[in-house]
This record gives C-alpha cells, structure tokens and sequence, in this order.
C-alpha cells in the first residue's frame, strides 16, 4: 500500500501537540493535496518539497498524493512540516524504507536546495517528543537550543539527503550531544556599585528581589531609575533548571528564537512606551508570547509608566495576580504563563523636576493630578512597593571611590533569603494566598496596632493590606527573624509611597 505515516508537531501557545503525517499516493490525475487546516505557510510547502526533491535527484510520482495532518481540528501554521511531508513522500513510494519512520519526530522547513532550515519552538517541541519517547530530528540550526532537554535525544541534520543516507543505513547521523558551558554570574549583568547613592532604592530592590515583590521608581529625570532597574536581575537568585528551561521553551516560540547564549540568564524585557496591549500580553491569529511571557521568571521594565496607554497597562492586572495570560481569539484560545517581575519608573510630574532641588517645577496641582491619573489605582494598587528616588547630592555623584555594595554580596543575600522562603512554605513570598498569610505573617500585639492606625489614616484597601504583610515577612527574612515585628510593618508602610498622597 502506498501509504507512509510520521510524526511531527504543532504549537499551541506553549504547548506542542502530536501531529500525524500520513501521505497516500494513489492512481488518477496528478495532483499535490495537503488537508488537516493547514495554513497558507503549510499549503506553500507543496512547491517547496517538490523543488527539493527534484533538486536532490529524486522522483515525483506522476500520481494524486494526498497528505493529511492530523488532528484534523488543530490548525497547522509555519514551514516545519516540510520535512516530514518530503519523508512521506519518499517513503510511500518505496524511494526510503518505512520501517525506522516511528522512531522519530520530525520538523524542519526545507530550502529548494533540499538544505534544512531553522524553525521556531523547536524547545518546545524538543521537550514533548521526549515525553513520548521518541528522537526528535531538526535542522542543525536549532540543535543546540534543542539539546537543553536533557532527556531529548537529538538529531541535528543539514540537509534532506543527509536524513535519507541515516535511514537508509549509508550514513549514521550522531547524537548531538548540547553542551552548556558554566559562566561567572558577575560577569553576565551589570553592577549595582555603579550606581551613586540612592542607598534607599537599593534597599527596595533587595527587597523586591528576595520576595519577588513588584516595585515602581518614582523620581526626576536622571536620577538613576533606569540604572537601577537594568541591574536589578543581577541580584536576583539564580535560576533552577526548570525554570531556565520555561524561560527558553517561551522564548523560542518568539521570531527571535532562543539566543543558546542566554541559557540560565535571568531575562530582562524592556518595551517602549509606543508599545500595544497585544505587544504586552501576546496575541495574534496564531497566538505568539508578548513582553510579559517572554520575561517569564525574569524582570519586566516599564520605563515612563505614565507614558504608556492606559488600556496597555491595565491588561498588566490580571497576569499580575495570576502569573499567566489566557489569550482568546475568534478562532483560537492560547494560555501562556508570565510569572514576572514587574519594575516600572516614572515622573512625578508632566515636567518631571516636582520636589527636585533646583526647583524649576511649575506643574499644578491639577496638572499633576491628571499625569498621575493615567496610572489607574486598581493596577497602582497592584504593585507591592512604590519608592522616591530623589536627585543624587552633588558631592555624592562626583565622589571618585565606589562606595556600593556590589551586586554578588546583594545577591548572596538574596538567595538565601529566597531559599528559606522555600523551605518554608515552597513558594516565594509574593505568591501567598489569604491562607498563607493568616499561617506564616501572624503579627504581634504592637504590630498589629501599628498597622491598623495604617489602614486607618491611609484608607488601604485589602490588597495592600496583603501586600504590607507579605513584604514586612520578605523583610523579616532578610534579617533572619522568625516573626515580624513592628520594625519590619513600619519599613513595609514606607513602601507604599502613593498610598500616602
């Protein structure tokens, strides 16, 4: 029978269902068929696999071949399955043997030269044929991102012929075998010591980093915010293997791809104020990761937060919570997880000098009211802390000797405190529920008499009353105390800047 079965894959937000490739030759008109929703990028490889097997000295049969991908509901998009449909092809008329074909899974966009080109989400797809236990076989381009699975047994492969000599036996491809050099993480992220003063806004960020708390900046232009939030990942813990590989499996489902370089690094994201809500959050008619999935477990930077549309930044509040985005078109629904840190900086004002010392601010209160009123309280009041980052003394910014804690010690710090949280409670401190507060922020007698008076004078809502104790337990963990105490409630109010005003 003329019939060839294989195995490939599809994307479906970060998911990589099984896709069956079955080709029929049969009798009758010529003609080349591709059925299964395929997209146009699929219909389009019918002309690109017949160029590559005439190319590669190949024949055609003048017969009707049908190719089916199966689940005939899922949609098929991209040009990964030229590869197995050129396999198919070959095998239903007996040009390659059949025998070996179950073995494997296959993606791979074909050039006409028969070359194997790159593809996207090839870690995604990596990681799910290792679950079904089969070898994946993929262009060479995509082999070391590929390899990242460690229990995926990979097979890079330069060309269309190169596959059929291995499963013709005239030529074995070799394992590829990824190799993950280890670097100094000093040497992969910028420096906080390089950052003059502001000894209260490296504080936070401690803070932030070791209970995986949110943080705005506010303060004048040139102050160092964006500094700031730019070495903020070096004093992050670092990153487990399950969460390197999430981070990288997203990123490869961008156009970008994943940069091999990249491995273990704490992702920093930072979009443009222009940027749309889809940009954010992801979307498309095949949904794509936005900003927000791409620093998965990494930082997100919203420099000028007042500058961004208002309904932009309001799609931020339910992946603020939640830690993943459900993405529904008319056609389509795609989950993508976006466990991030969010850091934002912002002007106090349209000018951006309010309570600067040179004192050339003239905004009114009014003017000021409305630039501050772009930012909706329900996302402000999603953020756990929100800091002043005044001007740096004169005497300060041109002193010669480095006087700051480099970013190693801070993240010394960090991790320790990030690891007894973990021991704790198996989950950073950021990400308690209302039961988890109740059990592990339990308050004395003077702190809770302190924050009630906070509640009362501040006119807190409930969120931020969470948020409080989840940040003063951060803050008593940093200095290796068991229960909170009033210290630590007083300093966790303080970063609730806009609460205040």
């Amino acid at each position: 029978m003329s019939l060839a079965v294989l195995y490939s894959r599809a994307l479906s937000g970060i998911q990589a269902p099984l896709v069956t490739v079955e080709t029929h030759i049969a009798n009758g008109l010529p003609s080349f068929t591709i059925v299964g929703l395929p997209d146009t990028e699929v219909k389009e490889s019918k002309d690109r696999v017949r160029a590559a097997l005439q190319n590669a000295q190949f024949k055609i049969p003048a017969q009707r071949i049908t190719i089916n991908l199966a689940p005939a509901d899922l949609p098929k998009e991209s040009g990964r399955f030229d590869l197995p449909i050129a396999l198919g092809i070959l095998a239903a008329t007996g040009q390659i043997p059949k025998d070996k074909l179950d073995q494997y899974e296959w993606a791979g966009e074909l050039a006409l030269t028969g070359e194997l080109r790159p593809i996207h989400g090839a870690l995604a797809m990596t990681y799910n044929a290792s679950q079904s236990g089969r070898s994946f076989v993929l262009p060479e381009q995509n082999a070391a991102e590929a390899a990242l699975v460690k229990k995926a047994t990979i097979y890079a492969a330069k060309s269309l012929l190169q596959i059929c000599a291995h499963l013709t036996g005239r030529e074995t491809l070799p394992i590829f075998s990824g190799v993950t050099e280890t670097r100094n993480e000093d040497s992969t992220y910028l420096d906080l010591d390089e950052v003059r003063g502001q000894t209260h806004a490296k504080r936070a960020l401690e803070i932030a980093a070791a209970g995986g708390h949110s943080l705005l900046m506010i303060g004048p232009p040139g102050t160092g915010k964006s500094m700031l939030a730019a070495r903020f990942p070096g004093i992050l813990p670092p990153m487990t293997e399950a969460e390197a590989l999430e981070s990288a499996a997203i990123q490869s489902l961008s156009y970008g791809n994943f940069n091999i370089e990249n491995w273990k690094k704490r992702p920093f994201r930072s979009p443009h104020h222009t940027a749309s809500g889809v940009a954010l959050v992801g979307g498309g008619s095949h949904p794509r990761p936005g900003e927000i999935s791409l620093a998965m477990h990494g930082v997100l930077f919203l420099d000028e937060l007042a500058e961004f549309d208002r309904k932009v930044l309001e799609v931020l509040r339910e992946p603020l919570e939640s830690g993943k985005i459900t993405i529904s078109r008319a056609a389509r629904q795609a989950e993508f997880p976006a466990q991030f840190q969010l850091i934002a900086a912002m002007n106090p004002c349209p000018c951006g000098y309010l309570g600067h010392p040179n004192g050339k601010c003239h905004c009114t209160p009014d003017q000021i009211s409305r630039y501050r009123g772009r930012i909706s309280g329900p996302l402000l009041d999603r953020i756990d802390m929100q800091i002043e980052v005044p001007a740096v003394p004169q005497e300060e910014l041109m002193r010669q000797r480095i006087t700051g804690e480099k970013s190693s010690i801070i993240r010394d710090r960090v991790t320790e405190t990030h690891q007894r949280q973990l021991n704790r409670q198996e989950k950073t401190n950021n990400r308690l529920s209302v039961k988890d507060i109740d059990k592990f922020c339990a308050l004395d007698t003077a702190s809770e008499n302190l924050l009630k008076q906070a509640i009362s004078r501040l006119n807190l809502s409930a969120r931020a009353y969470h948020r409080i104790l989840k940040v003063a337990r951060t803050i008593a963990d940093l200095s290796s105390v068991k229960k909170i105490n009033n210290q630590h409630i007083a300093e966790a109010i303080q970063y609730r800047r806009l609460d205040k005003q």
